[in-house]
């Protein structure tokens, strides 16, 4: 009997490690503002899975600034009880465009609906936090900077690690120039960002179908991530994003369930006006199960760095009229079965919260 108690302490010790080794790994790169809202909302639903390890969470300024987003993140972290997952502070500022020229940029060509951490409305220094409802975080960031954290990781697990991106790609960029290696190394590029045509009246988009916030906030930064050599880019645009939305009923749904998650949400989450596009949430489920998506195509990304009214809009061609410059293929997401992400979106928030080990 004894034996026999050892060999099954055996098998489900080897089951356990299979089963560990089996998660897909991921680092989430991302413009973390909070509380809730799409950016937290979407590092929750990859969190929640049972299927991904989240090696860390690397944040930039984009919705808010850093250290804003830093403060959001890991006091999401503490209320669901997820501080084994590391935070690491990434760019405070774009590679090249700042708040002054943007703004005499605006007096040219019109002003951006959308700027941000400099957006007038909501705007304070960068060394402030804003407003903190969920409280502020009694846990600290890591010491090591973003950029490095995401090279030490794709050389210690090459080819495993999924990098998500939720916001600017300044730390992605940081991180292709201190290791030409970096995005050979990893497993894949998924984003959130682009905008190619979007049906949609929303203001933002009618006269510049072009423009979308993540690219265009750091239009270099993007330029150099969507050149570099990844096996594989996976892009949620605006074209795809705008067909969900952020409802009462869905808040409602999320709140009937009792995880902390859940709870989180189900107390932070707002509708703001018209238009509640579940943009990120939408990049982190396609992920999770990519038959969410039920139509998809591909075309070669880049960014126009002109400095006139298109700097910072996405460009894309395809195969046949691509330029002779190098260009990467992108895995573009065209439609969606859109009760099944609801029901995902739920499911994954109102679920028990998963632990690491």
């Amino acid at each position: 009997m004894k034996f026999g108690r050892i060999w099954l302490t055996a098998v489900l010790l080897m089951c356990l490690t299979c089963w560990a080794q089996q998660k897909r790994k991921i680092i989430i790169d991302q413009d973390a503002g909070g509380p809730a809202g799409t950016d937290q909302q979407s590092m929750l639903l990859l969190i929640q899975s049972p299927q991904t390890e989240v090696l860390g969470i690397t944040v930039v300024t984009g919705d808010q600034w850093l250290n804003a987003e830093v403060a959001h993140t890991l006091r999401m972290l503490e209320v669901i009880g997820r501080t084994d997952i590391p935070v690491f502070r990434g760019a405070e500022y774009p590679l090249v465009r700042r708040k002054e020229e943007t703004e005499l940029w605006e007096q040219m060509y019109g002003s951006v609906t959308w700027l941000g951490a400099w957006t007038p409305k909501f705007y304070h220094p960068p060394d402030q936090l804003g407003e903190m409802p969920e409280g502020k975080p009694t846990t600290k960031a890591a010491d090591e900077d973003a950029a490095h954290f995401l090279v030490r990781m794709v050389r210690k697990y090459p080819n495993e690690i999924t990098i998500y991106a939720g916001g600017p790609m300044t730390n992605l960029a940081l991180a292709i120039s201190i290791d030409s290696e970096f995005a050979r190394l990893a497993k894949e590029l998924v984003f959130m960002g682009a905008s190619l045509n979007p049906r949609t009246d929303n203001p933002e988009f009618i006269n510049g179908p072009r423009h979308e916030f993540n690219i265009w906030f750091d239009p270099e930064a993007s330029h150099i991530v969507l050149r570099a050599p990844w096996k594989k880019i996976i892009c949620t645009t605006v074209d795809i994003s705008v067909k969900t939305r952020l409802t009462t009923e869905l808040i409602n749904r999320v709140k009937a369930g009792d995880s902390p998650a859940a709870r989180y949400v189900g107390k932070y989450a707002q509708l703001y006006g018209e238009y509640n596009y579940l943009w990120d949430e939408l990049a982190s489920a396609a992920w999770l199960d990519p038959s969410v998506i039920t139509k998809k195509e591909t075309r070669f990304m880049d960014v126009d760095l002109d400095r006139g009214a298109g700097y910072g809009n996405i460009l894309t061609w395809v195969e046949s009229d691509k330029p002779k410059i190098q260009v990467q293929p992108v895995e573009i997401q065209v439609d969606l079965d859109t009760e099944k992400f609801y029901n995902m979106f739920v499911d994954l928030l109102k679920a028990p919260t998963p632990k690491l080990h």
